[in-house]
């Protein structure tokens, strides 16, 4: 014993601290292939789809409210098996179009199983909600055991992002009881957020079709010019390691 805390209880604690930590490392590998995108488009091609991403782990008494109201049972093992945003990570893009080119190049990856796939931009929530929902397998390798870990991933637009927030902040404020006026205003928005994501979609369109066009010049384009500038960076590095 340590500190007359009884054994059986530093074992359970150790056991939620790996529990959690799984999640914790899960994060880190979906993270690690997002950011590997966002490089590559970043010094690789002309256009970046990703605006954002940010990441966030549930804390304990979260996941403990969460369990209770699906009646499930108070054990890591039916939490593992019943919770399955734990781990969440979310990527804003610009364009709706983004949203599923993003999504099928994370679930490339011969170690990611997905497990469930919730399409809410091509068939919206009744109140309006659009978003891609995924939930992927991500393998964690922990000193004594691996283990495939469910990680949430969402995937929306800047205009579906901020109205999703500001539906969150309503339902908070109003303790989940929003009157029906507001909520016949907040799908009302949506609706209006979704036609901004088409006529921007439309516009982007329209400019990359102009912009090809005069591309054709053989003009080095910006993703050329920053991989040429990556390339001698490099030979001047090497060129000075060998003086």
């Amino acid at each position: 014993m340590v500190d007359d805390v009884p054994e059986s209880l530093l074992e359970v604690r150790d056991d939620v601290a790996r529990f959690l930590m799984s999640y914790k490392f899960a994060i880190e590998t979906v993270m690690a292939r997002v950011n590997v995108l966002n490089e590559e488009f970043r010094y690789v091609h002309d256009y970046n789809p990703i605006e954002h991403v940010s990441s966030r782990l549930k804390t304990p008494s979260s996941i403990l409210k969460k369990t209770r109201r699906r009646g499930c049972e108070l054990s890591l093992q039916s939490i593992r098996k019943n919770i399955l945003d734990i781990a969440g990570i979310r990527i804003t893009c610009s364009f709706i179009s983004d949203v599923h080119s993003i999504r099928d190049m994370l679930v490339g990856h011969e170690d990611m199983v997905i497990r469930e796939v919730k399409d809410y931009v091509d068939v919206p929530k009744a109140n309006g909600y659009r978003s891609l929902h995924l939930i992927v397998e991500a393998p964690v390798h922990m000193s004594d055991r691996s283990t495939q870990v469910p990680v949430e991933i969402q995937i929306r637009t800047i205009a579906m992002d901020f109205w999703a927030s500001l539906e969150h902040k309503i339902y908070y404020k109003y303790a989940q009881d929003v009157p029906q006026n507001l909520l016949d205003e907040l799908k009302e928005a949506a609706e209006t957020a979704n036609r901004l994501d088409v006529t921007m979609e439309r516009l982007h369109d329209e400019v990359r079709e102009l912009g090809e066009r005069v591309s054709e010049q053989s003009l080095p384009g910006p993703a050329e010019l920053r991989t040429l500038n990556l390339a001698e960076e490099l030979l001047r590095a090497l060129a000075t390691r060998r003086e």
